[in-house]
């Protein structure tokens, strides 16, 4: 039976991590949680940027859309990670989009309590600034692999990313916990589900993934890692 995550204080997260205690529970008391069910939208592109969000449980997927209405999916926030920073940090409306992919709780530091902070402790900029250039990385490996990787290599690879993050060994193989569509996934790789879905039956075929109500299993790892390679 897999376990229950505790839902995380603002004292488990990274970020604090070198806080005294005292400021730390200076934080809590002027945050708020709360909790979105799942399909609940956060903040829309062009909204204020009025607080920065802890996930503490569950899983928010942050995107952005197109001119044309198409979604591309910047990232699968979880619990330990931050979002909403951005905005609040260039004092700008929202330029993304944060969905609850499942029911989700989080901890809400308004804005001014945040940059308050950051001018009374240096070292806690320097700390959001290092895992902000963690995540510009991950973006930055993603751009690339659309510029020189194709569709079947891009997916592979994002399943062999999610199978680190998600990934639980059983008698079938790898099963990835998460549940993400085929249009999802597409959003993801910047391609169509129509793609996706042609390279998952090319897998399937080959013995290398399968699909158990709704979740991926990696049968095969190392012909999918030779295929992202």
């Amino acid at each position: 039976m897999m376990k229950l995550r505790r839902m995380l204080g603002l004292r488990d997260f990274t970020l604090f991590e070198d806080l005294e205690s005292e400021e730390i529970t200076e934080l809590e008391s002027r945050s708020q949680t709360r909790i979105a069910e799942k399909g609940r939208l956060l903040y829309l592109p062009g909204d204020r940027s009025e607080a920065v969000y802890f996930l503490a449980s569950g899983r928010i997927k942050i995107s952005r859309l197109s001119d044309n209405g198409k979604e591309l999916i910047l990232e699968i926030v979880e619990p330990g990670s931050f979002f909403g920073e951005t905005g609040v940090l260039n004092e700008e409306p929202h330029e993304t989009m944060a969905e609850a992919l499942e029911p989700s709780t989080f901890h809400v530091v308004p804005e001014v309590r945040f940059r308050a902070m950051l001018k009374r402790c240096p070292e806690l900029l320097m700390k959001l600034a290092q895992l902000m250039g963690r995540r510009q990385k991950k973006l930055e490996k993603r751009l690339m692999d659309v510029v020189y990787k194709n569709a079947p290599q891009r997916l592979a690879d994002l399943l062999l990313e999610l199978s680190q993050n998600y990934g639980v060994r059983d008698s079938r193989g790898i099963l990835l916990r998460i549940k993400l569509s085929q249009s999802a996934l597409g959003n993801l790789l910047g391609v169509s589900r129509e793609i996706v879905n042609h390279t998952f039956s090319g897998l399937r075929r080959r013995g290398v993934i399968t699909v158990a109500e709704g979740h991926v299993i990696i049968q095969d790892p190392e012909a999918l890692a030779a295929l992202a390679a």
